[in-house]
């Protein structure tokens, strides 16, 4: 396994990878990550995976600092998975003395997430552009369980005719539900407990959409309530639709994301499913 920490040195490595499958991450590696490992393996002839905390879509009051870092753990796991290069660059080596530039995606980054974290996919936008252009792959990999970054992802790569394929992976969830997320280690045993009141108003919605119930109003109300049970804080529940994240008074033929944001403590999860008509 290649460990490259300078731009220079990933061009250098790209001629003779081939086929390459990238994965992007922020480290605190977890199941989720690896499946998206395992996904690349079965497109590509060879994986590279990023492992960059990026700060340009922290806000100042934001987990930056804390954000949890196990870099050996995580080189270790990245080894026993067979992949071919981890890119490990500095944020001098991403974000250079005199870098200006950002990306603005427009209004799938401006609800959900967007609006309660003004910025926040400026800079997600920006890191992965860099980081297309640095490592030139043939596929990228992203996870489902951030439904509104693969959403901004995809058009900036269609918008900006990048010559890269965008895949999505299933969220992967404990037994309980709880999405796999690097935050839930910030989870006491009683928050952790809560948490899984996310999935639960999720199923619950999906379960009455697939009974015939299409009025989002009712299905918000049907996620919102295990959490509103617990002493997690709800930022947001959303029916939207699936490409333009508007939400929706009923849903049409084309289906919704159910997806919500809520707080259990300090720690901030997100967690959503894809209602389908067909």
């Amino acid at each position: 396994m290649h460990i490259a920490r300078t731009i220079a040195e990933v061009r250098g490595l790209r001629r003779s990878l081939g086929r390459l499958g990238f994965v992007p991450t922020m480290g605190a590696l977890h199941a989720g990550h690896m499946s998206l490992v395992a996904l690349a393996a079965q497109h590509a002839d060879a994986v590279a995976v990023s492992v960059f905390v990026n700060p340009t879509q922290f806000a100042p009051h934001e987990d930056l600092d804390r954000y949890p870092r196990p870099i050996e753990a995580d080189l270790a796991q990245l080894e026993k998975a067979g992949v071919d290069l981890v890119f490990l660059p500095a944020v001098e080596e991403i974000y250079p003395a005199g870098f200006e530039t950002r990306i603005e995606v427009g209004s799938v980054a401006d609800r959900l997430e967007g609006a309660i974290r003004p910025g926040h996919f400026s800079g997600v936008a920006t890191v992965v552009v860099k980081l297309l252009n640095i490592i030139a792959p043939d596929f990228a990999f992203f996870g489902q369980k951030d439904v509104q970054q693969t959403r901004v992802v995809r058009q900036v790569v269609r918008d900006l005719n990048m010559p890269v394929d965008i895949i999505i992976g299933p969220t992967v969830r404990e037994p309980d539900g709880l999405a796999l997320s690097s935050r839930n280690i910030y989870l006491d045993p009683v928050q952790r407990d809560e948490a899984r009141s996310l999935f639960h108003g999720l199923r619950a919605a999906q379960t009455a959409f697939t009974s015939g119930e299409r009025d989002a109003a009712k299905l918000r109300a049907l996620i919102a309530a295990p959490v509103q049970e617990t002493r997690g804080v709800i930022d947001y529940v959303s029916v939207a639709d699936p490409d333009s994240l508007a939400e929706l008074d009923l849903i049409g033929p084309s289906g919704a994301i159910l997806s919500l944001a809520a707080r259990f403590g300090a720690t901030r999860l997100l967690d959503n499913v894809l209602l389908r008509t067909d």
